[in-house]
């Protein structure tokens, strides 16, 4: 399946945006409106920081468990998850780079190691109903920057 990215603009340096995000922990605050009851373990930061969440959906007790497995400051950090009981297999990709006359590009790209049978069906969907709640997480981590 293809992978989805999502991107956005904003007025912080490229090393203020790194230094965010680098802190696994950070997370929680622009991806709760589709992942809750987070749990952290291992670092805070950089690769080996470890947390888990649950899908916000009614019912649901599908957990994924993430891990930070690279780290180059100041312009990637690359997680993996683990979900659907091990079905599902995921990677997350932050880029970030400099804008001319200062700012940052953040992009996120989120692939498919492993996707379970039903994900694999109808892959147009699967892949929307992923870049919508990512591209209103970019959005609230532009919000949680700008607030500082």
């Amino acid at each position: 399946m293809k992978p989805v990215t999502v991107a956005i603009e904003v007025p912080q340096p490229v090393e203020e945006v790194y230094e965010f995000l680098d802190v696994l922990g950070n997370h929680e605050a622009f991806l709760d409106h589709f992942l809750v009851d987070w749990k952290f373990s291992g670092p805070a930061r950089g690769v080996g920081a470890k947390a888990e969440a649950r899908a916000s959906a009614p019912m649901s007790q599908d957990w994924t468990d993430f891990e930070v497995v690279e780290s180059e400051a100041p312009t990637r950090i690359v997680e993996e998850g683990v979900g659907l009981k091990g079905k599902r297999r995921t990677r997350g990709t932050y880029r970030l780079e400099s804008l001319p006359g200062g700012g940052t590009t953040i992009s996120f790209e989120f692939a498919w190691l492993e996707s379970a049978r039903a994900e694999r069906l109808i892959p147009p969907m699967t892949r929307a109903f992923i870049k919508r709640p990512n591209a209103k997480a970019m959005r609230r981590l532009a919000k949680l920057l700008a607030e500082g």
